[in-house]
């Protein structure tokens, strides 16, 4: 499995949203309605899934879909 697809892989589980409905552009928050709990819960499965480590600046940074998959792919 790629990168891309285990983001979108966890990104469907934490927001029951069908793949069809993100692309790059769409907001974490008002795209795919990611609230502060959902967003830990975001990070914590990145890092696991990936065996990554996401800074809290980074965290910050990530508004949308291709933020997040920028970030991975570092």
């Amino acid at each position: 499995m790629s990168v891309e697809d285990s983001v979108y892989e966890i990104l469907i589980k934490l927001t029951g949203k069908d793949r069809s409905e993100m692309t790059p552009e769409t907001e974490l928050t008002a795209g795919l309605g990611i609230d502060s709990p959902m967003a830990l819960q975001l990070l914590f499965e990145l890092e696991e899934a990936l065996d990554i480590e996401i800074t809290d600046e980074e965290a910050a940074a990530m508004e949308t879909v291709g933020d997040v998959l920028n970030r991975v792919r570092q």
